[in-house]
């Protein structure tokens, strides 16, 4: 149940995809913004492509929109505004999916540039920073052994080295175009072509875990703290668990080494204004991602464990604006 309060209301604008195409039964964002309106926020939509830059404002065309968990008629839009996101709104929510490509770095630029006036969450200069395979760099003594690279002869070796592989875009998302390569090796080479190809930036490699048949964990810290978090199991024959690809969510709990994890990252996280964050952990033990631009999984962890993850959002944006506020 969400807790209801009429205090401090505020108004918010959800940079995110089209609301037409959201799926309102597993949506982050759509959770998190139900979560504002049972408190009184009042709420707008835009797209990442209604930014404008003007006369030294960032400006939005946004529509005011109401939300309501009835599947195929989920929101009501109102009549589009041109809001000023410096003056018009108290926070924003960047919340549209990756791919995190040069339109997506712009718009952290521009969204940047009213962070002195508005609370932006999550940050996007750390957002920016932080891209979910580079930054997880910074705890490389939590993940499997990991290579980013262009090479083909590196692949071969990384392999030899390590028998089995996982390979998979630097800039990806949702599990899409990971692969797992035997001892074999067989497609390697085509695998590579393929890669280097369709993408001018390295890829990364890890060291394939068995451990992922049973389970990818997705915990998910707010401001720093974990929140909770949710097994996603792999379907028959795949490797990934991602549920937009097909895995299924189970209730779990932290192993030691998790917590562990997340005592290191924590305060990082929290340093950089990166208020919601979800980690993804293979076989207990072993960090693969530090997820930052759209974070999901809220909506299971709550349905499994009773939570409000929701709201543990908002109780976190009204300490950061109170934290603004006495400054």
């Amino acid at each position: 149940m969400i807790a209801v309060t009429q205090l401090n209301p505020l108004t918010v604008a959800v940079q995110m995809d089209p609301m037409e195409g959201i799926r309102i039964g597993g949506d982050s964002t759509f959770h998190i913004m139900l979560a504002g309106q049972a408190r009184g926020h009042r709420l707008y939509h835009y797209l990442a492509p209604d930014l404008t830059y003007r006369d030294g404002r960032v400006l939005a065309k946004a529509r005011p929109v109401k939300v309501q968990k009835v599947e195929g008629d989920h929101f009501v839009f109102g009549e589009p505004e041109m809001l000023d996101l410096g003056r018009d709104v108290d926070v924003v929510l960047m919340r549209q999916d990756p791919p995190f490509d040069l339109s997506y770095i712009t718009a952290t630029h521009l969204l940047e540039r009213v962070q002195e006036e508005t609370l932006v969450v999550n940050d996007p200069a750390s957002v920016r920073n932080a891209p979910e395979k580079l930054f997880v760099l910074d705890y490389a003594r939590f993940m499997p052994p990991t290579m980013i690279t262009r090479d083909l002869e590196q692949v071969k070796s990384f392999l030899a080295q390590h028998g089995e592989i996982v390979v998979k875009p630097l800039y990806g998302n949702a599990g899409n175009a990971v692969f797992h390569v035997g001892r074999s090796g067989a497609n390697l080479s085509a695998l590579v072509e393929l890669f280097n190809a369709s993408w001018v930036e390295p890829f990364m490699v890890q060291a394939f875990i068995p451990g992922v048949a049973e389970g990818d964990k997705r915990i998910v810290l707010v401001d720093g703290e974990v929140a909770g978090a949710v097994n996603r199991i792999p379907g028959a024959g795949e490797i990934r668990s991602n549920l937009a690809v097909g895995g299924s969510a189970a209730k779990t709990v932290l192993t030691e080494r998790e917590l562990e994890i997340c005592e290191a990252l924590g305060p990082e996280l929290k340093r950089r204004g990166l208020l919601f964050v979800g980690i993804d952990v293979i076989g207990g033990e072993w960090l693969t991602e530090i997820n930052v631009t759209s974070p999901t999984g809220i909506v299971s962890i709550d349905a499994f464990n009773g939570t409000d993850t929701g709201g543990m959002i908002w109780d976190a944006i009204d300490a950061r604006l109170a934290a603004r506020a006495a400054a």
